[in-house]
C-alpha cells in the first residue's frame, strides 16, 4: 500500500461563530500566516460542521463562514500559499469521523472536559454531535495525515485523543505508521489571550460583554475605548515577570503587547516596568490600532464580494479533497469497505 510520509504538514481550523477577536488573531491566525513562510504544507479550515453541534441559524451560518474567510485573507492568509476551505465541502471529514466513531472508546470521549463545559448541567439535552465532535476533530487532522497542529493549551486534550485514535487504528488494522501521531505547535506570548474584564477567563467570542474582547471588526475609536476600560489593578507595571504573579490582568495586557510587537514579555517589562497603566494603555492602544485597523478595513472590502469568497472556498475545497480522498480510499480498504467509485 502506498503510504508516503509527507513533509511537515500543518492543519488547523476555527469555527464560524461570531467575529474573530484579537485572541483568535494572536493565538492562532497570526501564527498561521508565519507558518506559510516555512517549507511545509499549510491547510486551514473553517469548521462549519463543528459549529453545527450547537443549533445555528442557517443564513447566519453561511454569513459567518464567509466573514471568517474574509478575516483569514485580511489577516494575511494567502490561498496561493495555503489551502483555505470550509469543512462541509470535503466529504472526507464526515466519512473518516464515522470510522473514528467506531475506533474511539466511550471512556475516551467521557473524559473530554470541553464537552462537560459546553453541555453544562443539561448534558442529557446536548446533541450527539457535541459529544462526538472530538472524533470529527481527529478526522479533520488525519484526513490529511497532518503532522503538526497549532493548538492552545485548552485544546491539547483533543490532540492527545487524535493521537490515541491514530495509534489504535494503525494497530487494529495492521497498518503501522499509516496515520502519523500529530505533534502540537504551542508557542508565543499570547497563545492564550484572556478577557479584558477578567484576566483569569479566556477571551471569548461568546462572552456577553463586548468590552471583554477586541473584535477584528472594531474601529479605531472602539479599540482605544476597550483598552482604556480594560480591567487592571492600582499598581504600576512591575520591573520583572516574577512580580506579575497574582496580577492576571496586568500579565494579559503585557502579553498582548508582546505578541502584537513580536517581542517577549521580558522585553516589554524592560521598556515599561515601573510605568503606570495610564501611560501604558495608550501605547498598547496605538499599537493595536496600527496592526488591526488595516485588517478591519480589508475585511469590510472582502465581505462585499460574496461571489469572490465562495469561489475561493470552492477552489480550496477542491485542493483539500485532492489530498484527502486518496487517504480515505485507503482507510476504507483497510477497514474492509467496498467502494469502487465515488457516487454523488
Amino acid at each position: 500500500m502506498n503510504n508516503p510520509t509527507p513533509k511537515k504538514r500543518i492543519f488547523s481550523g476555527i469555527q464560524p461563530t461570531g467575529n474573530l477577536t484579537i485572541g483568535n488573531y494572536l493565538g492562532a491566525v497570526k501564527r498561521w500566516v508565519k507558518l506559510q513562510e516555512e517549507n511545509c504544507d499549510t491547510i486551514y479550515c473553517i469548521v462549519d460542521l463543528h459549529a453545527a453541534t450547537i443549533w445555528q441559524d442557517p443564513n447566519e451560518l453561511k454569513d459567518s463562514t464567509r466573514e471568517l474567510t474574509a478575516s483569514f485573507i485580511a489577516c494575511g492568509l494567502d490561498p496561493k500559499d495555503s489551502i483555505l476551505f470550509n469543512q462541509s465541502q470535503v466529504s472526507a471529514h464526515s466519512e473518516l469521523a464515522w470510522i473514528f466513531n467506531c475506533v474511539a472508546r466511550m471512556g475516551w470521549l467521557n473524559r473530554m472536559t470541553q464537552f462537560k463545559d459546553k453541555a453544562g448541567k443539561d448534558r442529557e439535552k446536548a446533541s450527539v454531535g457535541l459529544f462526538a465532535y472530538p472524533t470529527l476533530m481527529a478526522a479533520d487532522i488525519l484526513a490529511y495525515k497532518a503532522t503538526h497542529v497549532p493548538v492552545g493549551e485548552d485544546q491539547k486534550q483533543h490532540l492527545e485523543l487524535t493521537r490515541d485514535i491514530a495509534a489504535k487504528f494503525n494497530s487494529d488494522y495492521d497498518a503501522e505508521n499509516f496515520f502519523p501521531l500529530p505533534e502540537p505547535l504551542i508557542e508565543g506570548a499570547a497563545t492564550r489571550v484572556m478577557s479584558l474584564r477578567d484576566g483569569q477567563k479566556k477571551m471569548s467570542k461568546s462572552d456577553p460583554s463586548d468590552f471583554s474582547r477586541i473584535n477584528l471588526t472594531d474601529n479605531k475609536d472602539l479599540i482605544a475605548q476597550k483598552i482604556k476600560k480594560a480591567k487592571t489593578d492600582p499598581y504600576p507595571l512591575p520591573i520583572s515577570l516574577d512580580e506579575l504573579k497574582g496580577r492576571p490582568e496586568a500579565l494579559n495586557l503585557i502579553n498582548i503587547y508582546a505578541a502584537l510587537s513580536d517581542n517577549t514579555p521580558d522585553e516589554i517589562i524592560a521598556e515599561y516596568g515601573g510605568k503606570e497603566f495610564a501611560f501604558f494603555k495608550p501605547k498598547l492602544a496605538e499599537l493595536a490600532i496600527e496592526q488591526l485597523a488595516p485588517i478591519s478595513e480589508k475585511m469590510k472590502e472582502l465581505k462585499q464580494d460574496k461571489k469572490y469568497i465562495d469561489t475561493l472556498l470552492d477552489e480550496g475545497s477542491a485542493k483539500a479533497a485532492k489530498i484527502a480522498n486518496p487517504i480515505i480510499d485507503e482507510v476504507f480498504e483497510l477497514f474492509g469497505l467496498i467502494r469502487k467509485n465515488r457516487h454523488y
